[in-house]
């Protein structure tokens, strides 16, 4: 778990790009807000995910808010949900 990633926060969507090396997750938090964090994974980490923006930082009133930023701000992510939408029913 990243350090951007709070451990009272619940992650419970994940989504990888088809080379698994960038990742989006979508976590609730104990107040009732949402939010999400984009993820990268290089050799000269160690295989570990590493932050790349400060999305996690804002909240977000609902499910539906936070997935439609990420599909705004992550380029590769619509594409991912268009091809699995079950990811998308799964966010929301």
């Amino acid at each position: 778990m990243s350090k951007r990633i709070d451990k009272s926060w619940l992650v419970f969507v994940s989504v990888e790009n088809p080379e698994h090396d960038r990742c989006v997750d979508f976590f609730s938090r104990p107040d009732g807000s949402y939010g999400f964090e984009e993820f990268r994974r290089d050799v000269e980490d160690g295989g570990q995910w590493t932050p790349v923006q400060y999305y996690s930082g804002v909240s977000y009133a609902s499910p539906a808010k936070v997935l439609e930023t990420a599909e705004r701000c992550v380029p590769w992510l619509a594409d991912i949900l268009r091809q699995q939408p079950d990811l998308k029913t799964r966010i929301l």
